[in-house]
């Protein structure tokens, strides 16, 4: 396991992954840094946990407007993938945000 620092909505947070997928968690913490200022101006900026609730929301609009819409040629397995990958990602910021 590799700790790697990852900024979401202005703040840090320290993230387990396994060796090797540190690019593909920098990949994650950059979907997420776009959606990062909306999440902020929705949650009127009161604190982290609220923040990542609502980046959490849109994140899951998001996925659920793929799910009902998927584009063609993308598989409903990986699609399911990536959405265990996302609820991993958002545990994991929530357990650090409690720790802080």
């Amino acid at each position: 396991m590799a700790d790697i620092d990852i900024s979401v909505a202005g703040r840090s947070y320290s993230v387990a992954t396994r060796e090797g997928d540190e690019g593909h968690i920098r990949h994650l913490e950059a979907i997420l840094q776009r959606h990062a200022d909306t999440a902020l101006r929705a949650s009127g900026g009161l604190n982290a946990e609220r923040t990542l609730v609502y980046l959490a929301l849109i994140l899951a609009d998001l996925l659920d407007e793929t799910e009902r819409n998927p584009p063609e040629g993308v598989s409903p397995v990986l699609l399911e993938r990536i959405a265990d990958r996302l609820e991993a990602v958002a545990a994991a910021l929530e357990e650090d945000a409690s720790e802080a």
